[in-house]
């Protein structure tokens, strides 16, 4: 299995980044390859002016078209997802979650941001076409702290379950969903396939 995640937030140290950290470990405990970025991994002139020949666009591109998932992490600025965020987003083919499971994640730094999950970042994925977009976790600032000189950030008890939890449903979804059948085979089935009318 292929996992891609994608932080939206533009600073080095960030909750959103923790929750992707912990996310990334997690998966990779299970055996499942992750490809991880940054918004902040993209030059922003290519981001700006939708440069769909940039190289690190065109990686992105290719890793998202092979991955059986993403998760996408972002802090809530205004009462909707990164902006920054929504640029990368952007340069996605439409089709691109296609046959993906889809983790969004958000922080913020009140409950209040809660349904930004819901209301700002799912709608733009299921344009994507996402073929199953998981329930979201939005966790508090608060509930995340980080980890000082080589200390580990540390989630408060209740957002580490949730976050486990979501990852066995992550994991569990990209496990049974169906793959898709290269036309090729496809092709041969069909024509190999004794009809009787």
């Amino acid at each position: 299995m292929l996992v891609v995640t994608l932080g939206g937030s533009p600073s080095q140290r960030s909750r959103s980044g923790v929750l992707l950290d912990k996310t990334r470990q997690w998966l990779q405990q299970q055996g499942v390859e992750v490809v991880s970025y940054q918004i902040r991994d993209f030059p922003a002139e290519d981001l700006l002016h939708a440069r769909f020949d940039s190289p690190k666009v065109i990686d992105l591109l290719q890793q998202v078209a092979n991955a059986d998932g993403l998760v996408i992490a972002t802090p809530v600025y205004k009462a909707s997802f990164s902006g920054a965020l929504k640029t990368v987003l952007d340069l996605l083919p439409e089709r691109a979650l296609a046959h993906k499971v889809v983790l969004p994640i958000a922080t913020g730094g009140s409950i209040a941001h809660m349904l930004a999950v819901d209301y700002a970042l799912k709608p733009v994925l299921s344009a994507l076409k996402a073929q199953e977009l998981l329930h979201g976790i939005f966790a508090e600032d608060s509930q995340i702290a980080y980890g000082e000189g080589s200390a580990q950030a540390q989630l408060v008890p209740v957002l580490e379950q949730r976050l486990s939890e979501a990852l066995e449903t992550f994991y569990a979804a990209m496990a049974r969903r169906p793959k898709p059948l290269d036309p090729h085979v496809l092709n041969e089935r069909l024509l190999s396939a004794r009809w009787s009318i």
